[in-house]
């Protein structure tokens, strides 16, 4: 799988992280970070992203203990407001976990699909991966035309796919729209993906219907951190899902697409 962007050394991107704030101290602050994590122990399902908790995750100390050993959050229960964290370590280590997951996709060149809930962020590290893995031999799935979800359509873009309404691509954390695909997929006869690589509920979704999912995640949104934990979720990378510039995960992504073409010796 060629790349063509500039490989960082492990070093450099780690560095790379920080200064860009995808990782380190990063934007998201440690009051919204404590709210998500106390409404997914409550039960709101709108945190849980597709995944079926039931009453494992109902002391919000234990998921608090779960992100700060997975993403890096302070792990201190009485750091209440202000600046929260996720260790850069994490993230690499988390992109290493996912090259194995899609090294063994690129060499049985299995059916991958890919989806957002994070279009103005995410797409391009996705559409990237997609360009690699077609490139090896993997099927970059198509998803159904026609599909509606929370009032408005799942479609495909740049091999990616997003919510739309109204003419603009939606920011969702909902499972519905994937749940919409794998549906539609079934009705059309049609295999479900050996792989999915999303975020959000799309990855949730997909991960709690038993295929194995790879997912991006920040430090407010623990369900697929919580879903790693369990072993529903395959590989699960910390990382702010939404920095200014989305240029700046380029370096992170050619990283990627360099450890998945290149295995440890």
């Amino acid at each position: 799988m060629p790349i063509s962007r500039p490989t960082p050394s492990r070093a450099e991107l780690i560095d790379h992280l920080v200064r860009t704030r995808i990782a380190g101290d990063v934007a998201t602050p440690r009051e919204n970070n404590l709210s998500h994590y106390r409404k997914l122990s409550n039960g709101d399902r709108h945190f849980w992203f597709g995944l079926e908790f039931g009453d494992r995750w109902t002391d919000e100390q234990d998921v608090l203990a779960v992100m700060a050993e997975r993403c890096g959050v302070l792990d201190d229960p009485d750091h209440r407001s202000g600046q929260d964290t996720i260790d850069p370590e994490l993230t690499v280590a988390g992109l290493e976990r996912a090259a194995t997951v899609l090294r063994k996709a690129a060499s049985q060149e299995q059916r991958v699909l890919f989806a957002t809930g994070h279009p103005g962020g995410l797409i391009d590290v996705h559409r990237s991966i997609a360009a690699a893995l077609r490139e090896a031999g993997c099927e970059i799935m198509v998803v159904p035309s026609g599909l509606h979800a929370d009032g408005g359509y799942v479609f495909q873009f740049a091999d990616v796919a997003m919510l739309e309404r109204g003419a603009t691509l939606w920011h969702t954390h909902s499972p519905e729209p994937m749940a919409a695909v794998l549906d539609g997929l079934a009705r059309e006869g049609r295999p479900l993906p050996d792989l999915v690589v999303a975020d959000h509920g799309w990855a949730g979704c997909a991960a709690q219907r038993g295929i194995t999912a790879v997912g991006f995640a920040d430090c407010n949104d623990p369900a697929l951190f919580l879903g790693e934990a369990e072993g529903t979720v395959a590989v699960t990378v910390p990382l702010d899902d939404h920095v200014r510039d989305p240029r700046f995960y380029d370096p992170m992504t050619a990283y990627l697409l360099d450890a998945v073409a290149s295995p440890p010796a």
